[in-house]
């Protein structure tokens, strides 16, 4: 079975699934701090839904010619900026959710991400976030919670957005193991690569460096997100939907690199 395939949308074809390369050198990371306790709840959905989102350049990835949107909450630790700690934002959960691309066909592309909307408790971060890096973040009141034992995790999420609070909980068995490259985890969880759009219309991307992450065998999980007040009315249709991938990731720390342009877009 393949790991993944690229959907090209038909009305780009030609203008986006180029091979596009960095032009920017990556060095000093930007951020460095602990992703810990990674939940991520996964959804087949229409590849027209993301196509408009899909930065210059990119292409749809797939996995037997599906596409997927994660719902990914997870606790920010010991976050610094260009080294520096700064009190009263070292440590705050986040949840985003995001889609999977890759920069051309091929078994040497680049695959990552792309983000529909981050959720932030910090209102600076969030602000910094938009300003500098035109990244969709939003802030809005939230909290995680977790739960341990000698042999399970349970983890918890709070959102207040759309008028409402959103929750989702996961719990996994212990030990943790760290599924193998051709697994659906595998696929989902371990992106190299962040991507994203200027203000005016360009693309760009960043490293994000971690070890491949273990997994809780998940044994229980449940959901209760109003998709289409949170991220607009498009998103109803995952109202009621059953995730094809539900995983609890142990996390590790992480370094994330400054963004830079793709080569002729």
């Amino acid at each position: 079975m393949p790991v993944g395939q690229a959907l090209t949308n038909p009305r780009l074809a030609g203008s986006r699934a180029s091979d596009k390369r960095m032009i920017r050198p990556m060095s000093r990371p930007f951020l460095t701090a602990r992703w810990s306790n990674l939940c991520l709840f996964t959804f087949t959905v229409p590849p027209e839904l993301l196509w408009p989102r899909v930065p210059p350049g990119l292409i749809l990835d797939a996995r037997d010619g599906d596409a997927f949107v994660s719902l990914v909450a997870f606790d920010f630790l010991d976050t610094r900026v260009l080294g520096v700690r700064w009190p009263g934002y070292r440590n705050f959960p986040e949840i985003n959710l995001r889609f999977y691309v890759r920069d051309h066909e091929g078994p040497d592309a680049r695959r990552g991400v792309v983000f529909i909307r981050e959720f932030v408790p910090q209102r600076l971060v969030a602000l910094l976030a938009r300003a500098i890096y035109n990244e969709p973040y939003s802030a809005a009141p939230m909290s995680s919670r977790i739960t341990e034992s000698h042999d399970r995790i349970t983890v918890e999420h709070e959102l207040d957005a759309g008028g409402r609070t959103n929750t989702l909980r996961v719990t996994g068995g212990k030990p943790a193991a760290c599924p193998g490259p051709d697994s659906l985890e595998h696929f989902f969880k371990e992106h190299q690569w962040g991507y994203g759009t200027t203000r005016t219309g360009r693309c760009l991307q960043y490293e994000v460096a971690h070890p491949h992450w273990d997994c809780f065998g998940v044994t229980d999980y449940a959901l209760d997100w109003d998709w289409a007040a949170v991220y607009g009315p498009e998103f109803r249709i995952l109202h009621g939907a059953t995730p094809c991938s539900i995983i609890l990731a142990k996390g590790s720390d992480v370094a994330v690199y400054p963004k830079g342009g793709l080569a002729g877009v």
